[in-house]
């Protein structure tokens, strides 16, 4: 009976985990936990910014097709400038042509005309003479953002060639 007790002591001694081993399973546990939590708010900021820059770019190629859709005949008589004649937007490599401040076409929450101006773009659009004979032209659209969550501005841009009487 003395050795039945014994070893029943034994085994009770060698049943269960240290408070060490307890800790460290812990420690392993929140190492894995915060990795997860930095992967997820990773993929939330790459996803935020991906959608921001797209809603960019719609604004950079609205604000080029809007320059392309405007009326150019050079092959008109008389030759006239101005709007509703031959040449309603004329080339200038100076300044853009036009500017457009929006706000992104993006979901958000609350009133875009409210004090939050992070989500704001500027597009401006510049209209350049390619070639004269033939008769080319050459339209960038630059829109500018920031991104929120670091202050960093960006650019997207479209360039496009266009001929007369398209």
């Amino acid at each position: 009976m003395m050795l039945y007790s014994s070893q029943a002591r034994h085994q009770v001694k060698c049943t269960g985990f240290t408070l060490v081993e307890t800790l460290i399973a812990f420690l392993v546990f929140g190492m894995v936990i915060s990795g997860v939590l930095y992967g997820y708010v990773q993929i939330n900021r790459m996803a935020e910014w991906s959608s921001m820059s797209l809603a960019a770019q719609s604004a950079a190629s609205s604000g080029a097709e809007r320059a392309r859709a405007a009326d150019w005949r050079p092959r008109d008589f008389p030759p006239t400038n101005g709007p509703g004649t031959m040449d309603e937007l004329p080339a200038n490599a100076n300044y853009p042509v036009f500017t457009n401040v929006d706000y992104m076409d993006i979901p958000t929450k609350g009133d875009p005309a409210s004090t939050n101006f992070s989500n704001w773009t500027t597009n401006y659009v510049w209209v350049t003479t390619a070639s004269v004979n033939p008769p080319l032209r050459e339209i960038q659209s630059y829109c500018l953002w920031t991104f929120p969550l670091t202050g960093t501005v960006y650019t997207n841009t479209v360039i496009l060639m266009r001929a007369p009487d398209q």
